[in-house]
């Protein structure tokens, strides 16, 4: 398969990259606003995958290695011509307090990628203006809760747990208004 790597797609490197590092016997979820721009067709467009493994960053050097991608720093992987670039955060997968139980599969033409629920990455986005009060990150939760189906209930159940009810129901707010 020939891949034009300056008109890749976020969901199609996604698959390429998971798909390598399962051949390379690596487990990983893919977390942060990559999840955000396949959930919501790219309607906002992250430039950066977040995966979440247990791996040594020098195993998953390797398997990338041989899609041509190269370390560029501790834990960012860059390729020639890619617009996007992967990195690997540290693990546990968690989000908030809470270590993730779900993932959703993804499946493709090309392979599947692990990743965040439609939910948990409505929660995920949700911490990220819960604890920093990042205005994006609210923009991007309303984004996926609008395009997909999610669980409100395990969303409110969780940011009360987080301690933030308040900032959770200016997020229902915001979601139920027309805009």
């Amino acid at each position: 398969m020939r891949i034009d790597w300056k008109k890749i797609g976020i969901k199609q490197l996604a698959v390429l990259i998971s798909e390598k590092l399962r051949e390379c016997g690596i487990d990983a979820i893919l977390v942060g606003g990559a999840c955000v721009s396949i959930y919501t067709k790219n309607r906002y467009l992250s430039f950066d995958l977040d995966f979440i493994t247990h791996a040594t960053l020098k195993e998953v050097a390797t398997a990338l290695g041989d899609v041509g991608f190269r370390r560029k720093s501790s834990r960012h992987f860059i390729r020639s011509g890619c617009p996007f670039f992967i990195e690997f955060v540290a693990p546990p997968a968690a989000i908030g307090n809470e270590p993730i139980r779900d993932e959703f599969r993804l499946k493709t033409t090309m392979g599947t990628v692990v990743m965040l629920t439609p939910t948990d990455s409505v929660k995920d986005r949700l911490a990220a203006y819960y604890h920093w009060n990042d205005p994006q990150a609210m923009e991007q939760a309303l984004m996926v809760a609008k395009a997909q189906k999610i669980n409100l209930r395990e969303v409110k159940r969780w940011s009360e747990k987080e301690g933030f009810a308040n900032k959770y129901r200016e997020f229902l707010i915001r979601l139920r208004s027309k805009s």
